[in-house]
């Protein structure tokens, strides 16, 4: 493989710096909100007696906040090693191929590693 001779500016990686921080905050609200929500039924099934009908829905809604929280917390782990490749000055450029990743992808996924050419080749 060759090596990287080209990566973004400061001024770009900069601006992808505020697109990753604003969905981090995004997320983080979300991941909140989630945490609110297993808490509220936690309590709400504390309070009920046992054998009660809503146990098993309360169960379910409880187990999708938490399957979202986890998305939610891998989402923003993501965000944050790109705001380290950012600091490095490695960011956009993909890991298979040493090609930088297209500006439009990376504003749709900013945390992508992959460009879509090596993404569609590992598939």
């Amino acid at each position: 493989m060759t090596k990287v001779t080209k990566r973004y500016s400061d001024k770009e990686l900069q601006e992808f710096k505020e697109v990753i921080t604003a969905k981090i905050e995004e997320a983080q609200h979300e991941l909140n909100y989630a945490r609110e929500q297993i808490q509220q039924l936690n309590e709400k099934a504390e309070r009920q007696k046992p054998g009660n009908f809503d146990d098993g829905a309360g169960s379910n809604e409880r187990e999708d906040l938490n399957q979202m929280a986890a998305r939610q917390v891998k989402f923003i782990h993501n965000l944050e090693l790109a705001l380290i490749r950012i600091e490095n000055k490695t960011y956009g450029v993909c890991r298979q191929t040493q090609n930088l990743i297209s500006k439009q992808r990376l504003m749709l996924v900013p945390h992508a590693t992959l460009s879509v050419a090596a993404k569609q080749h590992r598939s």
